[in-house]
């Protein structure tokens, strides 16, 4: 399996959310209702702060071969977040959350989850004519 794309993609992806929550953490507040004082804009920047650091290892791991032993931290630390973002986020729409952004979160996290697992427990392919040791 090409892993390039879901690299590419979850680094996009986390690094848009990243950005998001780093330079406007009071109008996320504001959007969902939760006060925008206090340590809660702190926290919504420090968790931008995760999201543009674990974005910046997909990308940077992106060409690497990747699944089975290879890279298995980068494989097993998306798939965790992700499947624990998953569930939370189902969670959440269970709980009778209607707003879009938990929909398109939900799935989105769902996606990513199920192709990092895939990659996870999966065996990697050699690529036609790649070496696995450049």
């Amino acid at each position: 399996m090409n892993t390039r794309v879901l690299m590419a993609a979850s680094a996009l992806f986390m690094g848009c959310l990243g950005a998001a929550a780093s330079f406007l953490p009071q109008e996320i507040l504001t959007s969902i209702g939760a006060p925008s004082q206090g340590a809660l804009p702190l926290l919504v920047q420090l968790g931008g702060a995760l999201y543009v650091g674990f974005a910046m290892v997909n990308w940077m791991a992106k060409g690497n071969l990747l699944g089975g032993i290879y890279n298995r931290a980068v494989a097993m630390g998306n798939f965790a977040h992700f499947g624990i973002g998953a569930t939370v986020l189902v969670k959440g729409l269970l709980a009778g959350q209607t707003a879009l952004g938990i929909w398109i979160g939900g799935a989105a996290y769902s996606v990513f989850a199920v192709w990092f697992a895939l990659v996870a427990f999966g065996s990697p392919v050699k690529a036609e004519g790649k070496n696995l040791n450049p």
